[in-house]
């Protein structure tokens, strides 16, 4: 591994530069490498820069423009897949890339996935990655799925932006200058999104149907009262070593 890259990329502020300068080093050599680099030091997310994300223990493509998928989001996974069906109807909205559906379907015996973005560029990006395991769809929320999903779904991923409007300036560049702000900010209180989603989750959920959020610690009782308000039975499990939060909301 070559010392200077490591320490060039540690003086543009990269925490993980030893890191950064293997991955860097093996997806590209030369001018090649030089220009990924460059990039890198001016701030672009490390994701978009080698053009994949490891999640799940999955390598899944990404392309500017799209949200990249927290490591701590992770847990969300987990979660839905410690409560789903072994066949199961699974439907992932604000898909971005498609990496939570893909991994929760990938852990199931049988499952039939469709995904879901609003923008183009993020559905794309989604089909690329699944394939032929599933179907992405362009749209708005659920007005993209279509109707013979209403009452069948299991497990409803729907990882929406959920940074208070007045806090997207706080957050770290990479997030706030690169990734599209609609797929950050959740407006006054970071919520409106998951209640849109909560209030109509009941007719897409069948019997037992699960739907899981990811929020913030502070957000998570105003989160369960969205879901409670909808119809739905409502439960908070975090992780702290991971700082993740994730609010599920069942169909009874």
């Amino acid at each position: 591994m070559s010392t200077e890259l490591v320490d060039r990329l540690r003086a543009a502020g990269c925490v993980f530069a030893e890191d950064e300068a293997e991955l860097l080093q093996e997806v590209a050599d030369g001018a090649e490498l030089e220009a990924l680099v460059q990039r890198r030091i001016a701030g672009e997310p490390l994701e978009y820069v080698v053009g994949f994300v490891d999640f799940c223990g999955l390598q899944l493509g990404i392309e500017p423009g799209v949200f990249v998928p927290r490591q701590r989001t992770q847990f969300l996974v987990e979660q839905a897949i410690s409560l789903a069906p072994a066949t199961a109807v699974v439907v992932d909205l604000c898909c971005g890339n498609g990496a939570l559906g893909i991994a929760v379907a990938s852990s199931l015996e049988q499952a039939e996935l469709h995904a879901a973005d609003v923008d183009l560029t993020a559905v794309e990006c989604a089909r690329e990655n699944v394939g032929h395991g599933g179907q992405v769809h362009l749209g708005d929320l659920f007005t993209a799925l279509p109707s013979t999903l209403r009452g069948r779904v299991d497990v409803l991923l729907a990882n929406v932006p959920y940074v208070p409007s007045g806090a997207i300036e706080q957050m770290p560049p990479e997030a706030r200058d690169y990734e599209p702000r609609f797929t950050l900010d959740g407006g006054a209180d970071g919520l409106d999104v998951l209640r849109r989603v909560a209030a109509e989750a009941p007719e897409w959920l069948g019997p037992g149907g699960r739907v899981f959020f990811e929020t913030s610690r502070d957000q998570a009782e105003p989160a369960t009262v969205a879901l409670v308000a909808a119809g739905l039975s409502a439960t908070i499990a975090t992780d702290d070593d991971r700082g993740a939060t994730a609010i599920i909301g069942r169909r009874d």
